[in-house]
Formats: C-alpha cells, sequence, structure tokens
C-alpha cells in the first residue's frame, strides 16, 4: 500500500498549499492537491549539501570512516538526505587514504561522494586552508584519486590561476567529477578560461576569492555571469551580508545558486576549540574562527538553518528550496534521481513546521528514527 504525507508540498514549480506526496517503496509515485486535507506542515525534498567539513562533534577532514558516518548521520537528523564529504588541503596521502576509506561509505549510500577543497589553491586567498598543504594541480595525482574512487570522487575545488589547473579541468570533467573554482586570486579571463574547460561550480561565492572591481571583475562577477556555473552561498549571516545573498542568489537565479553549509565539526556543539585541517580553530556564539589570525573556518551551519536564514533574508520558500535541493542536486550530477518532490525520483522528504523547524525526516522512502 502505498504511504501518503499531506501537507503544504513544495514542488519546482511552487506551493501546493493542501498537497500530498504518495510514495511506492523508495520513489515518489504521485504528487498532488489533495483538497480535504488541512493546511499542515511544510513538505520539501531532502536537503543536498555538497560542500561541508564534518557536523556533531566529527569530521570528514582525516579520513576517518566512522567520524564520517556520524558526520553523515548528524546532518541527515536536520533534513540533509543527500552529501559530499569535503577535505581540505592535506598531502597527497591523506587524500589516497580518505578515498579508500570513504569508498565503501559512497557504494552504500552513506555519502553521495567525496568533494576535495584543495590542496590546489591560492596562497594569496586560501582562507582557513592550511597554507603548508597548497600546491599546483597534479593531474597525476588526480587520476589516481579518481581510479581508486571508483565513482567516490565527486567534486574538486581548484585556483585557475595555478599552473596546470586547466588541464586538471580537462581531466577531472572528462572522468566525470565536477570542477569547482574557489580560494582563488583569478581575474575575470582567467576564470572565464576555467568555466570554458569545464568548471562548472563556484564554491562558496565571495569567500576565499579576488573581491569585485569595476576595473577587474574577477572570479565573482565570471561566476554569476556563466550560464552554466553552480555558485555556492552560505546563508549563515556571517560568510555573506543578507544583501549579497539576495544579490547573489537574485542574479544567478535559484536554478544557479546552492545553499550549502561549509560546516566543520563544531556544528552543533557547544563553543569552544576545535580543529580543521590541522590547524586550531575557536567557536564563539556559534562563529567558527582560525585561532592564528582569526579567518572564518567553515561554519556552524545546518541546512535547516541555512534554509531560514534564506527565507528570513527575503527568498521566496519555493525559491530556497530549490537552493537546498534541487541545484544542488543537478550541480552534482543526481538531479535524474533526487533533490525534487517529482513522480519517479527518490522518495527524500523533508517535514518542517511553521517555524521551518524539521519535525521528520524520510530518506529512500523511510523515516529517519
Amino acid at each position: 500500500m502505498a504511504l501518503r504525507v499531506n501537507g503544504k508540498v513544495v514542488t519546482p514549480t511552487g506551493v501546493i498549499r493542501q498537497g500530498c506526496v504518495e510514495l511506492d517503496g523508495d520513489r515518489i509515485s504521485a504528487v498532488a492537491e489533495y483538497p480535504s486535507v488541512r493546511d499542515g506542515h511544510w513538505i520539501l525534498p531532502g536537503f543536498v549539501d555538497i560542500h561541508t567539513h564534518g557536523g556533531g562533534g566529527h569530521t570528514f577532514t582525516t579520513g576517518d570512516a566512522e567520524q564520517a558516518r556520524a558526520a553523515a548521520g548528524f546532518h541527515l537528523r536536520h533534513g540533509t538526505t543527500t552529501l559530499l564529504a569535503s577535505l581540505v588541503s592535506s598531502p597527497f596521502a591523506l587524500m589516497r587514504d580518505a578515498t579508500a576509506a570513504y569508498a565503501p561509505l559512497v557504494r552504500e549510500g552513506v555519502l553521495a561522494g567525496i568533494h576535495f577543497e584543495g590542496p590546489y589553491l591560492s596562497a594569496a586567498r586560501c582562507g582557513a586552508q592550511n597554507p603548508e598543504f597548497l600546491r599546483d594541480p597534479s593531474t597525476d595525482e588526480l587520476a589516481e584519486l579518481i581510479e581508486l574512487g571508483d565513482g567516490a570522487v565527486r567534486m574538486v575545488t581548484l585556483a585557475p590561476e595555478r599552473d596546470g589547473a586547466l588541464e586538471a579541468i580537462k581531466l577531472l570533467t572528462g572522468r566525470g567529477v565536477v570542477a569547482a573554482v574557489g580560494h582563488t586570486d583569478a581575474t575575470y579571463d582567467q576564470t572565464r578560461a576555467a568555466v570554458a574547460a569545464g568548471a562548472s561550480v563556484g564554491t562558496h561565492l565571495f569567500n576565499g576569492m579576488r573581491p569585485v572591481h569595476h576595473r577587474e571583475p574577477g572570479p565573482v562577477v565570471a561566476l554569476l555571469s556563466a550560464p552554466n556555473v553552480v555558485c555556492e552561498l552560505v546563508a549563515d549571516g556571517v560568510h555573506l551580508h543578507d544583501g549579497m545573498l539576495a544579490f547573489a542568489s537574485t542574479t544567478a537565479g535559484p536554478d544557479r545558486t546552492a545553499l550549502i553549509t561549509d560546516a566543520m565539526a563544531a556544528a552543533g556543539m557547544p563553543d569552544g576549540e576545535y580543529e580543521l585541517g590541522g590547524q586550531a580553530v575557536s567557536v564563539a556564539d556559534g562563529v567558527a574562527r582560525l585561532a592564528r589570525d582569526g579567518a572564518i573556518a567553515g561554519s556552524t551551519l545546518t541546512m535547516d538553518a541555512a534554509l531560514r536564514h534564506a527565507v528570513d533574508a527575503g527568498i521566496p520558500m519555493a525559491d530556497a528550496t530549490r537552493m537546498v535541493a534541487t541545484t544542488p542536486a543537478r550541480a552534482i550530477g543526481l538531479g535524474d534521481r533526487l533533490g525534487a518532490l517529482q513522480i519517479g525520483l527518490r522518495a527524500d522528504l523533508v517535514v518542517l513546521d511553521d517555524d521551518l523547524n524539521v519535525v521528520r525526516v524520510m530518506r529512500g522512502g523511510s523515516w529517519v528514527e
């Protein structure tokens, strides 16, 4: 017998105020109006976070499989039914070990893939990335990781101005891996060259990037104006002013902007001392900063909180929902399987109350305990 979930259903085209989602096993079998139901809880597709380093006191950055499983479980309880495990800049040995450790979790479905944020990044825009490990892109390293992961490596962030970056982007995209532009001091033209080579994601737009200037637009304008690029935005009120969040999401539109958490282990945890990529991090009032220089060191955000913040900033609910689910799923090549309340897609749901707090989470047709 099909399961039916009733309430305010948020679809890719709008909100059905009195609607239902019908499920058959692990798939969505119908999405329709259901006039006899009262105007109940919000029903959204499961959130898709394509950039997170950990949460709940657990981290993805060390390559430890049990830590990764626990971090994914923490975010699942906050509505994230699909996520990439993001590492930070590190020695190649750790990248290789993490790929081997996380590939079984990808096959199991705990993770949707691995995201290497670095080490092929700009020293001038490294932010909280460890400068000790930054280096030029290596196609040999990338080819080895892709082969080892056997489909587990899904995205790599690099700076297009580094030597060998365009060759790396072509290798990645040729092997089905998303190339992202981030932590970069690239010019407008260098960024456009990366997009022409196949880069299709802008990593936490504005953050860790050469700022916009009217005589040198830099990477931000190049990425915002590229029709095939999805721009990540951290909607926590710390990484971006709400006016900039609204500007970017309006400029590129909800089909080209994806909310991310960029969360580190401290998400969901008390203020205190933590670690990210071998560097000490202090968390005060929920804001994570490097102990050595005060640089923002990821966030303590969860995707449900990001959604609430975006809606409070004036982004319409249907648009914000696309930005936390549909668009990020498409950005990493999973849009034909999940990320929206549509017939045939995986039955991933988040039920929210009127304050947009999580009530229940379903993944693959089963409610999360």
